[in-house]
């Protein structure tokens, strides 16, 4: 019989099954449930019509065509002006353009590690992370984020966990699926960390411009003794609720992406012309769009956290930016898988169990803040009712505010 590739196995458990909530969620809603889907990130509101137009308006010029493997100049010069800020040197061989963060990570990890080195990534981490370490033969070397550090990693935590094969730091800031934030002195002093033990910096920055509280974003991009082993990943994805248009990029060292433009040739020559004059609009422009996602979350944070009040077996934690909100069902007396199949089967709620996006959340539920207003607080209603029906024990502490 015919062989398959070894990453066929190494990811043959990273795929759907770790949306299986989701999916059953989509089946009842298609047989005519009402369900309240609290599961992805998908924002609430469109793209701004001009970006629409800038893509429809390039199609009809032609831009339809074979892209340059890096980039379009435009959009590279306009990822350059962002950029710049953070790295003053910062020029187009610092770039290149990909379909979506996701693909960006992918590649780039490919880059960076071999069967048998190990990626350091912060656990809970996004459910795709797995899955982009293992494909070229990495091992994920968790670090725990913890609830009683609102999810902030720890620089003791960090140097437990490295080892002998440790290669990257996966860094993913603000945090999918906490909300987490890392301020610059976090960053430099996990930068100090990796810097001793000779670590790339690998900083998932999707969700820069999701954030709802007085705290300011930072980039290891911004410090300059870690700009030589540091690769930034991120797209339009959020900050202009653009998910469908896959556009990202990577940027990092110029050898790095010297070494990087050959895989990426190997996937896919750069990203749609269109869609990327659409990109070089957005970063271009003035567009509102993440304002109001930002203020339209962070009212339903606290939404979220008012009516747990009335629910002491389910705590949270302090929620920064992104599009999710983590909290703690231990109380009740089941796990996360538990809680939310149960959630989904007696309330026709779906929200996403903390062992969908790694070890140290069993007792974990993420809630998407990408619904209304309305449609939240009827599902807090559910998940409080399931809470009470449980008649959970009283957790150890009190919720933890979200401001």
């Amino acid at each position: 019989m015919p062989r398959y590739a070894g990453i066929t196995e190494r990811l043959a458990d990273l795929g759907g099954e770790k949306w299986a909530i989701h999916n059953a969620a989509r089946a009842k809603a298609a047989a005519g449930e009402e369900i309240i889907e609290l599961t992805i990130g998908e924002p609430d509101i469109p793209v701004d019509p001009a970006l629409i137009e800038v893509c429809h308006q390039s199609m009809l010029d032609g831009r339809t065509h074979y892209s340059n493997g890096r980039g379009e100049a435009g959009l590279l010069d306009a990822l350059v002006e962002k950029y710049r800020p953070r790295w003053p040197d910062v020029t187009t061989d610092n770039i290149l353009a990909f379909p979506g963060t996701q693909t960006a990570l992918y590649a780039v990890i490919a880059a960076l590690v071999d069967d048998g080195d190990g990626v350091l990534v912060g656990d809970p981490y996004y459910a795709t992370y797995a899955g982009v370490i293992r494909a070229p033969g990495g091992i994920v070397q968790p670090i725990p984020l913890k609830i009683e550090h609102d999810f902030i990693m720890q620089p003791a935590d960090l140097e437990a966990a490295i080892t002998p094969d440790s290669r990257v730091l996966l860094l993913n800031s603000p945090h999918n699926p906490t909300g987490a934030l890392l301020d610059r002195e976090s960053i430099a002093r996990l930068g100090a960390i990796a810097r001793a033990h000779d670590l790339w910096i690998v900083s998932d920055e999707v969700y820069e411009d999701l954030i709802f509280t007085d705290d300011e974003f930072a980039s290891p991009l911004e410090i300059a003794d870690l700009r030589d082993r540091t690769i930034v990943v991120s797209s339009i994805s959020k900050t202009f609720a653009a998910t469908g248009f896959r556009s990202g990029w990577a940027v990092g060292p110029t050898e790095f992406c010297t070494r990087l433009l050959p895989i990426s040739e190997s996937i896919l020559f750069g990203n749609q012309p269109f869609i990327a004059d659409m990109t070089e609009a957005a970063l271009r422009g003035n567009f509102d769009t993440a304002e109001r996602m930002s203020k339209s979350y962070a009212a339903r944070t606290h939404l979220i956290m008012s009516e747990l009040e009335a629910c002491p077996s389910i705590t949270g934690a302090k929620v920064s930016g992104g599009m999710f909100i983590m909290l703690d069902v231990k109380g009740t007396g089941l796990t996360s898988e538990e809680f939310v199949w149960r959630l989904l089967d007696e309330h026709n709620v779906a929200i996403m169990p903390g062992t969908s996006f790694g070890d140290n959340a069993n007792t974990l539920i993420r809630v998407a803040l990408t619904v209304s207003d309305d449609m939240l607080k009827e599902a807090m209603r559910r998940i409080c009712a399931l809470a009470e029906a449980l008649g959970g024990a009283q957790p150890e502490t009190a919720n933890a505010s979200a401001s």
